[in-house]
């Protein structure tokens, strides 16, 4: 039995196997831990919390986390996903089921995900049960969409809000569970993972656990990730950085599209632009910032980094930041992915510009 439990933990996707149980467990959301740490520990427990913020940032993790620091045994969390059940006659189900006692607890939690996606009469036939609850009965709210949740809700509910984690927060999970399964995964390798990782545990890890799928001997470089993510390799991006500091434009576009031809998709070639342009400026304003660079790049990156900083890489400047950042902001809404960036570059690389 124990061998079948240890083969099930092993199969389990990376973000459920790693996920939050408790609230030391959790990551970059040290004020909510805080003042729910206090809830529980004077017995202050509200009939309801609103729980917002960007996908994978560990919402439904600390409402069980919460609804198991207060004793609640799993037979007495009910959890509901709202794009799948949004009707009023779900949640009238819900309503008719809150008057009912616990089974074994002092409370029975009722955890809503995605409730943003609830309709106007669902949230109606909600509001009342939100407004005089059994003592019994917790509510816990959790929404990427804060500004689709009624009003009336909000000021019912107990409202936290949940930042994105940090990039250093993502490449140190990464590592770390990296370790934990055994593998060894190169600074660089986690630096791409955490960026790819766009703000999201659940996404970092899942991105982890495609690079652990395809990896041979469990020795992940910066070039496995990249395969797996569909990023241009080190060498594409810094001919593109070169090429933008000579500002020849045809050199550039040329690049990038030989990195469209290879799989890239043109908002992670952009992303990795960005990253390195972002670099070059700060090694210039802040050569103090070598020191972490030299844990975030490659020796090779770190050499044509420092080049462009200088003066062979002034037109690696503020200006053309800048435009990248308007290019990569566009990408998802042009009717060819690879426009915005290719505008960018007729601007600001070409020798009239």
């Amino acid at each position: 039995m124990a061998k079948a439990a240890v083969e099930e933990r092993v199969s389990l996707a990376l973000y459920r196997k790693y996920r939050p149980g408790v609230f030391d467990d959790f990551r970059d959301q040290d004020q909510i831990v805080k003042v729910l740490e206090a809830a529980v520990a004077q017995q202050k427990i509200a009939h309801a919390y609103l729980f917002a913020g960007g996908r994978g940032t560990g919402k439904t993790s600390m409402a069980r986390a919460l609804a198991h620091a207060v004793g609640t045994s799993d037979q007495d969390i009910y959890e509901m996903d709202a794009a799948s059940n949004r009707g009023i006659d779900e949640i009238r189900e819900l309503r008719d089921g809150v008057s009912t006692l616990p089974f074994e607890s002092t409370y029975k939690f009722y955890i809503i995900d995605e409730a943003h996606a609830l309709t106007p009469q669902a949230w109606q036939a909600l509001l009342k049960t939100l407004e005089e609850p059994p003592s019994h009965a917790v509510f816990v709210l959790a929404t990427t969409e804060l500004d689709r949740v009624p009003d009336t809700i909000i000021s019912r509910c107990q409202t936290f809000k949940f930042k994105k984690p940090s990039h250093e927060t993502l490449k140190k999970l990464s590592l770390d569970v990296a370790k934990k399964e055994g593998a060894t995964l190169s600074p660089a390798g986690a630096e791409l993972i955490a960026l790819m990782g766009d703000g999201s545990f659940r996404d970092t890890l899942g991105i982890l656990q495609k690079v652990l799928t395809v990896s041979k001997d469990k020795t992940l470089s910066e070039e496995e990730v990249a395969a797996v993510v569909g990023a241009p390799s080190s060498v594409a991006v810094n001919d593109f950085l070169q090429a933008l500091a000579r500002k020849d434009a045809g050199a550039a576009v040329e690049v990038f599209h030989t990195a469209l031809q290879g799989g890239v998709e043109p908002k992670v070639f952009l992303l990795l632009v960005v990253t390195k342009v972002r670099s070059v400026l700060l090694l210039r304003f802040v050569p103090g910032l070598r020191k972490q660079f030299a844990e975030q790049f490659s020796e090779s990156d770190q050499a044509i980094l420092a080049e462009l900083a200088g003066p062979a890489g002034a037109a690696i400047n503020a200006n053309l930041l800048a435009e990248l950042i308007t290019a990569l902001l566009e990408v998802a809404h042009a009717p060819i992915p690879a426009i915005p960036l290719e505008l960018a570059l007729y601007r600001v690389a070409s020798p009239q510009a």
